[in-house]
């Protein structure tokens, strides 16, 4: 990869950091969930990005893609996950942590599990590394706090305008044997929980992802599909957003876009168990002789 290239990625690694350190300052308890994004969002814009993917907001037992809708009432509560991505034309950083918003910090020790689990996966990523070996450290490291790993989760390899290529990055020994390779640019992101360590589909999250260029009748969704295939490629995209752009009609082109299977819309990943998930998240760059936390803040 060229140095040039590489400092694209690392300036939406360092722009990441700093959205994510806003994000902690900003989020309290009770704090409406739409509120958050819009604030989180607004802060990515100051800063001359975009948003990768609509920012996750997951309360307890709801690991991942969970994000706010357009009349959404939900506040933070529990254990909540902030997942957010930065795109600098076309290059991603992709990180999370997770808060513990209870009274009395019940989360804390779920918490650990996971960035504990992110630490000792980084320190031993580097060329000729097999991906199994990431993945039982990660379920090595959560098994010493008593907890299990989510085996359903994983981690990915990153390329430009693709959020999701490429490689995945298990959260458990799963025998794969392919090996990283220098220039990699991955995202490892442990998810731990009380529960059986699976989760499976919950309802629909509002975020779609544009699959392929489908005809359709109606005008208005032809209009926001040739929108949504130019403003976000193949990056995730929130409702919420094309509510902002279209009004509440945006909704129902939405609904025909995805019956026409021009988009896919993803739904809320719940831990099989209902038992609640915490989730810890860096995207690193693999160098000659380990790897380079973009992600990391000052």
């Amino acid at each position: 990869m060229e140095e040039k290239e590489i400092e694209k990625w690392k300036k939406a690694g360092k722009l990441g950091a700093e959205v994510m350190a806003y994000a902690k300052k900003i989020i309290k308890p009770e704090m409406p969930l739409l509120e958050i994004a819009e604030q989180i969002e607004k802060k990515i814009k100051s800063l001359g990005a975009t948003s990768a993917f609509p920012i996750n907001l997951s309360i307890n037992e709801i690991a991942a893609h969970s994000s706010p809708l357009h009349n959404d009432g939900t506040k933070a509560s529990g254990l909540l996950k902030v997942d957010l991505g930065i795109n600098i034309n076309g290059y991603i950083s992709d990180l999370a942590c997770s808060l513990d918003l209870t009274p009395e910090q019940k989360y804390k020790d779920l918490i650990l599990a996971s960035e504990y689990a992110l630490k000792e996966a980084i320190k031993i990523i580097r060329p000729g590394i097999m991906l199994m070996e990431v993945g039982k450290i990660i379920q090595d490291t959560i098994a010493t706090y008593n907890f299990a790993s989510v085996r359903n989760l994983s981690g990915h390899e990153l390329k430009p305008w693709k959020l999701h290529s490429g490689l995945t990055v298990p959260n458990y020994d799963n025998g794969n044997t392919t090996k990283l390779k220098e220039g990699m640019i991955l995202a490892i992101e442990p998810f731990a929980t009380t529960g059986e360590g699976i989760v499976q589909d919950g309802r629909q999250s509002g975020i779609y992802k544009f699959t392929s260029y489908e005809p359709t009748r109606d005008i208005n969704a032809r209009k926001i599909l040739e929108f949504i295939e130019k403003e976000y490629k193949e990056l995730p995209f929130s409702s919420r957003w094309l509510v902002k752009k279209f009004g509440t009609r945006a909704l129902f082109s939405l609904r025909l876009l995805e019956q026409a299977n021009a988009l896919h819309h993803f739904k809320q990943l719940i831990e099989k168990t209902k038992s609640p998930v915490s989730q810890a998240e860096h995207t690193v760059l693999v160098t000659a002789d380990g790897c380079e936390v973009l992600t990391k803040g000052e």
